[in-house]
């Protein structure tokens, strides 16, 4: 659940909901999250939980979960259990049982009925294409439909046998007769019906029509007693419908509709469609695939539930449209992570060091903090031994006075353990280096040295006979632009380098990582074990987010 300490700040729809419990408008308050289960949840969708089920919890009200079900060509039962472990993971719960638009059809039908009787709502039986050419556009109003004045007893007739099945897909329509020359182009007689000869995961096959979104929505808000019906600011125009309905038919409850501006992420998408062809494409692994936005992709990358709240919380709630700079959501979790991960030593690009006077059969087994700050986090040992890998940058034959790691002829200390001094080095046919000869200060395991001279530079390391192997996928933006969606063909900017897979080692300690356990390397960044491909006799970690020390961001592997 969320911790308690987070802060809470105000925004204008809380505004609304202090002003409407003022004034006695409603006494309890009620929101709802309803996703449509034909895709994994994003980080878009997150700002959305966040608020709905952050304002059930904070006003001491109720917040649905009720999955809109009502297209089933593109839904799956797989979406809803994702969506529900999802909402899980970030740390809401529902209220009640979940619910369904389509636990609703019988009343939708119904409702549809009262609207034909009332002579609001008519068969039509243009085409798709001629009900877009009708309708008009935003400087052209549309025209009647040839089917527009049928009698009321006729159209109860047709809408009879659009439910038995008597006409084909496409064939009939139920449209709401409002104005086809409104100026909000969604108020001209838009369809509330139309068939599809589809099983629904829900419903089977009992139902061939099924009713659209705008109708759904409202409908199932006034039947939950939801008090103020949230969502993004593209559905500001169907508010209109959404009165409407609610304004046409016999409801008790009629709630309001409130928009806010929805999530921006630079270097992502968030259009399911857009995410979709990601996935066919096959320019990612999948939903869950790390460099996706998706709550799954962020899961296994490493995120936490708290650093998505906080990131929501940071982004606040306004009507303004805006582009969130990435680095914002990768502050959010260093910080997070800065705090409960636990430290452990990895080399990424490995070369070996040799002590030449340390015994070659020793192993010392040095005792390290799990976290500098956190004495309850405990400690951990960790072996030491005559031969260690260490990072590849973090030795050079000749450097600057600014450079404070290991320099040939010069010391530097090993993180946990002893002082050492390079003192040759040997190379391959190719000139690359592949060993490093040093001597070590006995003298110096947790101390500085005996005559006090100046040692500055301070190195990780893990011993070569007990490292484990393990494959670390180094992770960057999928896309080399930061506005995507402004590309139809996503392979002329996907970044080529949004995943480099290299074989480094770890220390033995992390034999026992279970999934998504966070861990920060040493000098280099925050990662995790993968959830889906790690096991104990081949480790996989994720790179979550690289450190704040621009040198220590290990890139280029190739």
């Amino acid at each position: 659940m969320m911790n308690e300490s987070e802060v809470i700040r105000s925004n204008f729809v809380r505004q609304i909901i202090d002003k409407d419990l003022a004034n006695g408008k409603h006494s309890k308050v009620r929101t709802r999250f309803p996703p449509e289960p034909n895709g994994y949840l994003h980080i878009g969708h997150a700002k959305s939980i966040c608020l709905n089920f952050g304002i059930a919890q904070d006003y001491d009200g109720e917040c649905n979960l009720r999955f809109d079900d009502t297209n089933p060509e593109k839904e799956d039962i797989k979406y809803v259990e994702s969506i529900k472990n999802d909402l899980n993971w970030l740390g809401f719960r529902w209220s009640g049982d979940i619910r369904y638009s389509s636990d609703y059809f019988d009343k939708f039908y119904e409702y549809a009925i009262e609207l034909i009787n009332k002579d609001l709502a008519y068969v039509d039986e243009l085409n798709p294409e001629k009900i877009r050419e009708y309708r008009g556009t935003l400087s052209k109003p549309g025209k009647p439909s040839p089917y527009r004045s049928r009698s009321i007893k006729e159209n109860l007739s047709l809408f009879e046998k659009m439910r038995l099945g008597g006409f084909k897909e496409g064939e009939a329509c139920l449209r709401a007769k409002i104005d086809m020359s409104s100026s909000f182009i969604v108020m001209r007689d838009p369809v509330l019906y139309r068939i599809r000869f589809v099983k629904h995961h829900q419903t089977g096959d009992r139902w061939c029509i099924y009713p659209m979104y705008d109708f759904t929505h409202c409908i199932s808000d006034a039947l939950e007693g939801i008090t103020h019906s949230i969502c993004t600011l593209e559905f500001q125009d169907n508010r209109r419908l959404y009165d409407w309905v609610l304004d046409n038919i016999t409801i008790a409850c009629q709630p309001n509709q409130y928009e806010f501006s929805r999530l921006n992420l630079e270097y992502t998408v968030m259009s399911k469609r857009k995410l979709n062809q990601l996935i066919s494409e096959k320019l990612v692994e999948g939903w869950d695939d790390p460099r996706m936005p998706t709550i799954s992709g962020l899961r296994r990358r490493g995120f936490t539930p708290g650093s998505i709240r906080e990131f929501c919380k940071r982004i606040g709630v306004t009507k303004q449209e805006n582009m969130i700079e990435f680095t914002a959501l990768e502050s959010c979790v260093r910080n997070d992570l800065n705090e409960s991960a636990l430290r452990v030593m990895a080399v990424l690009n490995p070369v070996k060091i040799i002590i030449q006077n340390y015994d070659e059969d020793k192993v010392e087994m040095l005792s390290m903090s799990n976290h500098p700050c956190k004495a309850e986090m405990g400690f951990r040992r960790v072996p030491f031994s005559r031969e260690i890998w260490i990072e590849r940058d973090d030795f050079r034959e000749e450097a600057s006075k600014q450079y404070k790691r290991l320099v040939l002829g010069q010391e530097v200390r090993l993180r946990g353990a002893y002082i050492v001094r390079a003192e040759s080095i040997e190379k391959d046919n190719q000139g690359n280096i592949t060993t490093i000869y040093c001597s070590y200060d006995v003298n110096t395991l947790g101390k500085k040295p005996v005559d006090k001279r100046k040692v500055k530079g301070v190195i990780h390391w893990v011993s070569v006979g007990q490292a484990l192997s393990a494959k670390i996928c180094l992770y960057d933006h999928l896309f080399t632009v930061s506005n995507p969606s402004t590309f139809n063909n996503f392979s002329k900017v996907i970044n080529p380098k949004s995943l480099i897979k290299i074989q480094g080692f770890v220390e033995p300690s992390l034999i026992t990582a279970k999934p998504e356990q966070s861990f920060q390397f040493e000098r280099i960044g925050y990662f995790c074990i993968d959830s889906k491909t790690s096991n104990p006799k081949a480790l996989v970690f994720n790179r979550t987010v690289a450190l704040r020390d621009s040198w220590s961001k290990i890139q280029d592997y190739q």
